[in-house]
């Protein structure tokens, strides 16, 4: 059962990623790859997936403090096979907060393909904001 993100967010929409699990610092998204998201070879493109992976890592991160946004500061990530769902299937993203201060989040996610094989992994680093109606956004607080 999918759950809203907390915040309006068109590229998330226009992928189709939905929202599993948000709590406790884990996040689990699916992404249901479409043509126009594979490579020459016909697997999910890894850019696709490097987008996949930076949202369920920001999502890990904002689950402890569902209020804020993220930012992305840094993001490491390593393709150990071919991601790909079978038709009307979907590819798994599960994040997890590894350490925060107050204003930076430590994470790691890893994609899953749909035979439970891990298809990415990587580690990312995220700034906290807060988030600002018709403005910019702007640092919790800094460490």
């Amino acid at each position: 059962m999918s759950i809203a993100f907390g915040a309006n967010i068109p590229f998330v929409e226009h992928l189709g990623f939905t929202l599993e699990q948000f709590a406790d610092g884990n996040s689990t998204l699916h992404f249901a790859p479409r043509p126009e998201h594979l490579n020459s070879f016909a697997v999910t493109h890894g850019g696709a997936l490097m987008t996949f992976l930076d949202v369920v890592m920001a999502t890990a991160a904002r689950s402890v403090l569902p209020e804020s946004g993220v930012v992305t500061i840094e993001m490491k990530t390593s393709f150990m096979r071919p991601a790909r769902a079978a038709a009307g299937g979907f590819l798994i993203g599960r994040g997890r907060l590894l350490h925060r201060t107050r204003s930076t989040a430590f994470t790691e996610g890893t994609v899953y393909d749909d035979a439970g094989e891990a298809c990415a992994h990587a580690t990312g680093t995220f700034r906290y904001v807060q988030r600002h109606l018709g403005g910019p956004q702007a640092p919790l607080s800094t460490d």
